[in-house]
């Protein structure tokens, strides 16, 4: 039997995918979570063979989640069942550890097939997407990233220094080099290119 935890914010979807496994006689949903600080106690507290995560959740990301279970429980494998068919998400995914990549617009049977294959031990992402992720790196660091994503929900330099623990000028270096690397005129704009590509 497959024990199964399941996190996705959107409720009616949740329930969706409890019930569609639930129909699969190997596979069991041993908890639910609605958001990433609930799916990371329930982590903790069932010890799931596989994680089934949104990526972007209340509290703690999908991403985040896989990062951690990477590190603290590396016999849970992590499947990321989302709406972001961009080769940057998938890209960070799997340096996060995430093992399965589905679009929540993929064939239903495809899922509980995806969970039996990386419960093996194997891979379940889709091949036109993983080729994709390679094709264009992102040219971001992780404390540009950092930056320009606070930049992107309208913080000052003074706030950003402030959380991340930095001069202002430091910020403002960052920033600068973000908006060179993705050549683009300011931070509005390169924050909007980079959320697209998947970078942030």
């Amino acid at each position: 039997m497959i024990r199964v935890l399941v996190a996705e914010d959107q409720a009616m979807i949740r329930g969706a995918l409890v019930a569609l496994l639930g129909l699969e006689p190997d596979i069991e949903v041993v908890a639910e979570a609605g958001d990433g600080d609930e799916a990371w106690s329930a982590l903790q507290a069932h010890q799931p063979d596989v994680l089934v995560t949104d990526i972007e959740m209340p509290g703690i990301s999908g991403l985040e989640l896989a990062g951690r279970v990477q590190s603290t429980m590396p016999s849970t494998r992590v499947v990321v069942v989302t709406t972001f068919g961009r080769a940057g998400y998938l890209r960070r995914a799997l340096e996060s550890g995430v093992r399965g990549y589905l679009l929540k617009d993929a064939p239903s049977g495809e899922l509980a097939d995806a969970l039996r294959r990386v419960h093996a031990g194997g891979r379940a992402i889709d091949p036109h997407l993983a080729a994709a992720a390679w094709d264009e790196a992102d040219p971001l660091t992780d404390r540009e990233r950092a930056v320009l994503r606070l930049a992107g929900e309208g913080a000052s330099a003074g706030d950003i220094g402030e959380r991340l623990h930095l001069s202002p000028g430091t910020v403002r270096n960052y920033l600068s080099e973000a908006i060179g690397k993705l050549g683009v005129g300011n931070r509005i704009e390169a924050y909007r290119l980079a959320r697209h590509k998947g970078w942030l």
